[in-house]
């Protein structure tokens, strides 16, 4: 068996990175998922399975950051005995990231190298505005292409009218209202996954993202399932994974995501909050808390019907989990930095 890397998005930018590496017995290799430990990737001979070597764990040891996750472009190693070991990570061109949940700031790699990341969100039985914002904060972020995509569109009774009211269309976010079912929109999100380009999907569980990958695929290449009888998603999709498409491109897979803590997105969050954002710099003062001072331009648009009053409080929430977010990071860094080296 053999695969077109570059349907996956190899070009000269990543083959430069991996030059440095190219050496006997070893090869550069796409990651569709990691298993404890074990890469499953995509080489030019096919897919192969390979464990984490010394050098890299050592390096993950230092900044967790450093593990591969789907969408990484590897250096795969033959070694005569037979084994396979994963030697490096080429640098990224972008990252999804979110924190984990706990007393300090760590950041979960989701993601890396996609073009595009598409919040998926039903809409129905109506879609949530503060996850939407939030997960755009984090595409946003990740350098890729942000869009909204309103999945099981079939179910409103004008899909359209609905995309108009979503939040991000005031940052250039395209939406999209789609049906996996019917096939409406599906043909608008195909030059996303063109060969060479990576379409990244975040959403809840029950989202309908497994169903709109077998749509761009145009095959049951993930498994399905029904909502439980709360309405609430089951987790399909337990792992993150590269999907590549028939004729080139890839879709890359994540888990439902629940949770979705703040790390390190302040430019993430000016991006997903641009009206917000324009309004703060016309404020009196630039260390105006939009809290009664005089001459708040924020305060203004909200009281004017500018602004939301719901948007408007959901950016000053995530304004101060992404501040406490960041005051944690700071501190462990600091701590990591005084910690006396080992002999």
């Amino acid at each position: 068996m053999t695969i077109d890397l570059s349907a996956l998005g190899w070009d000269d930018a990543f083959a430069a990175a991996y030059a440095q590496h190219d050496l006997p017995g070893q090869r550069p290799a796409r990651v569709s998922r990691v298993d404890r430990g074990i890469c499953t990737a995509l080489a030019a001979d096919g897919p192969v399975r390979a464990s984490l070597a010394g050098g890299l764990l050592a390096r993950a040891a230092r900044d967790a950051a450093a593990l591969p996750c789907a969408g990484d472009w590897l250096v795969v190693r033959n070694w005569p005995d037979g084994r396979l070991t994963a030697e490096a990570v080429l640098p990224r061109r972008t990252a999804i990231v979110r924190a984990v949940a706990g007393e300090e700031s760590f950041g979960q790699m989701l993601a890396a190298n996609v073009d595009a990341v598409a919040v998926v969100e039903p809409v129905d039985p109506s879609p949530d505005l503060g996850r939407i914002e939030r997960l755009l904060a984090l595409a946003w972020e990740s350098g890729a292409k942000p869009l909204l995509v309103l999945t099981k569109a079939d179910l409103a009774a004008d899909p359209l009218a609905l995309a108009e009211q979503m939040p991000g269309r005031e940052s250039g976010v395209e939406v999209h209202a789609v049906s996996a079912r019917t096939g409406m929109g599906v043909d608008a999100l195909r030059p996303l996954v063109a060969p060479g380009r990576t379409l990244g999907l975040l959403g809840q569980s029950g989202a309908g993202k497994s169903s709109l990958v077998n749509a761009l695929a145009g095959a049951p290449v993930m498994h399905t399932q029904t909502l439980r009888a709360d309405g609430r998603g089951r987790h399909t999709t337990t792992y993150r994974a590269l999907i590549p498409m028939p004729g080139g491109g890839a879709v890359l897979d994540t888990p439902g995501i629940r949770l979705v803590g703040m790390f390190d997105t302040a430019s993430g969050l000016d991006r997903a909050f641009a009206d917000v954002t324009e309004l703060a710099a016309l404020c009196r003062f630039q260390d105006c808390n939009h809290a009664g001072e005089p001459g708040c331009a924020v305060r203004e648009a909200v009281e004017d019907g500018t602004l939301s009053p719901r948007r408007f409080a959901h950016w000053q929430k995530l304004q101060k989990e992404q501040m406490l977010a960041s005051v944690r990071r700071m501190k462990r860094e600091s701590r990591e930095r005084r910690r006396p080296a080992r002999p």
